[in-house]
């Protein structure tokens, strides 16, 4: 008798459980922005800052040692009339663009590939250059 009682439960327990874990979800996405603004803190130290600076001014330890003057990426939005080229960004970031270098070889590191590495069996990097790509966003300079 005691094992006939479990299936109901059991039973029960299968049928609330994505109830319960479906506000988790929707509160997750309300948080994303900040997350990958914190995420794109944490890359623009690990992998931008040796070049651009901590503070994205262009001066960073490496940046001597550059052909050409590392540009201040806190100054994009002023420079494209007061908004921030998202998309151009991106693209330079990941590799699709040449960026700000007329002349001469592109001295920073295409990282799309870089970001693209899979971890965990997840590629995560739509996520990390969106992540990066915003943390630029939110440094510029008003």
């Amino acid at each position: 008798m005691h094992q006939q009682k479990r299936w109901p439960m059991l039973l029960l327990g299968l049928i609330l459980l994505p109830a319960v874990l479906l506000p988790a979800q929707k509160q997750d996405k309300t948080t994303s922005s900040a997350r990958d603004t914190v995420e794109g803190a944490k890359i623009f130290q690990y992998d931008c800052a040796v070049c651009h600076g901590t503070d994205g001014r262009g001066h960073g330890p490496d940046s001597v040692v550059l052909k050409h003057p590392v540009p201040d990426v806190t100054l994009i939005s002023r420079r494209s009339g007061g908004q921030f080229p998202y998309q151009h960004v991106r693209a330079i970031i990941e590799g699709g663009k040449a960026g700000l270098v007329a002349q001469g070889d592109r001295e920073m590191p295409i990282w799309g590939p870089i970001f693209h590495e899979v971890e965990s069996d997840q590629d995560w990097g739509e996520v990390r250059l969106d992540a990066i790509t915003r943390h630029m966003e939110s440094i510029q300079q008003k």
